[in-house]
């Protein structure tokens, strides 16, 4: 499968400009499709519809609608690592910084909900993200490991540093997918399973505190 932006002959400027902003155009209105009908609705007929162009013409710009998820899948990863950043920079101790992991995790969700099931559910069947999107994705992960084997010591967990991280992941992704499927318009921290971060802050914090 090819990654993303199908191939292009090499363009003015201007062109290059007008090229940008149509795959931008392109992808928006791609994740107008999956918000309103479902990560997998994606119809490169509809989305040619929406963009009042004909369905061929988006060839031009991808080569397909799986390299339209290649690059989606790109963005989201890309815009996940931008909210998720400054948390373990501004964070004083292990738990505020889960506590600030858990809330810019739902948060990036309950704003990019089609992006979020893209990049970390399977909702589009035969999707399979190219090599450079995987490495994308799993450099991400990887410095995840690496900060939670700097803190390993702080934290006594009793797992080694990447169980420890998948535990985290596991109990983030389950409270904001019960929340998206749920109650999806209310903010963090709010409803049957965005209330229960607190709760799942303080069984870590009681399990993993050094006596």
């Amino acid at each position: 499968m090819n990654s993303g932006v199908a191939p292009s002959p090499t363009l003015s400027p201007r062109r290059q400009r007008n090229r940008d902003l149509m795959v931008e155009s392109i992808l928006e209105s791609a994740r107008a499709i999956m918000r309103e009908d479902g990560v997998a609705a994606l119809s490169m007929h509809e989305l040619a519809r929406r963009l009042d162009m004909r369905a061929p013409s988006l060839y031009h710009y991808f080569s397909g609608k799986m390299d339209i998820y290649d690059s989606l899948f790109r963005l989201g990863f890309t815009l996940f690592a931008d909210r998720m950043q400054p948390v373990t920079q501004n964070a004083g101790s292990w738990q505020e910084e889960l506590e600030l992991t858990f809330q810019a995790y739902m948060s990036f969700a309950l704003e990019n909900p089609e992006l979020y099931q893209l990049c970390f559910e399977r909702p589009v069947p035969g999707f399979v993200p190219s090599q450079e999107s995987l490495a994308l994705s799993f450099g991400q992960l990887n410095a995840t490991y690496e900060r939670a084997a700097r803190i390993h010591e702080l934290a006594n967990t009793g797992l080694p540093p990447r169980q420890a991280v998948d535990l985290v992941i596991a109990m983030m992704h389950g409270l904001t997918a019960l929340h998206l499927a749920n109650e999806p318009h209310l903010p963090v921290g709010q409803g049957r399973f965005g209330a229960l971060i607190p709760a799942a802050l303080s069984v870590l914090d009681k399990a993993w505190s050094n006596p």
